[in-house]
């Protein structure tokens, strides 16, 4: 909130005006497939620290979500992807944070471009670590978003 004060002929008067809310944000996260299994990395940021959750990050001015997906797999993890296909959209509100927010997220899924690359931390103050987690022996606590698509019986293998 602001306040304004404005003189009108002579006379001073106070305006308040209010901020907008934030806007919403746009995330894709990658369902990243080897046999049967996902990867999957301990979050370690504000909303969701401590929490499972598949590689992501913000959609950038331009990016379609499948040049999102390949970046933000890249600066993550140091993986290369490809056959990345649409899966769901998410609308999440995170308002017992700090400071509230509302992400809209994107799911895809893909497989690596070459099945020899492993999972490098490249992003360390982000994330715990990566590892391959089988989709019916997930890892818990599951990032809010996840977890609610994996009671609803979400399953990101064709």
């Amino acid at each position: 909130m602001v306040s304004e004060v404005q003189q009108i002929n002579g006379t001073k008067t106070k305006t308040l005006v209010v901020a907008p809310p934030p806007s919403p944000q746009v995330a894709v996260a990658i369902c990243l497939l080897r046999g049967k299994s996902v990867l999957m990395g301990r979050r370690l940021v504000s909303i969701g620290n401590s929490k499972y959750s598949l590689p992501s990050g913000h959609l950038e001015f331009g990016e379609n979500f499948e040049e999102c997906a390949a970046r933000e797999m890249k600066e993550e993890t140091g993986l290369d992807i490809e056959k990345v296909e649409f899966l769901k959209v998410t609308n999440n509100l995170f308002l017992d944070q700090p400071t509230p927010a509302h992400y809209v997220v994107v799911f895809v899924r893909a497989v690596l471009a070459d099945p020899m690359q492993t999972p490098l931390n490249l992003e360390p103050d982000k994330c715990g670590g990566w590892d391959w987690y089988e989709w019916d022996s997930l890892p818990k606590p599951l990032f809010g978003p996840i977890k609610a698509m994996v009671m609803e019986g979400f399953n990101p293998f064709p």
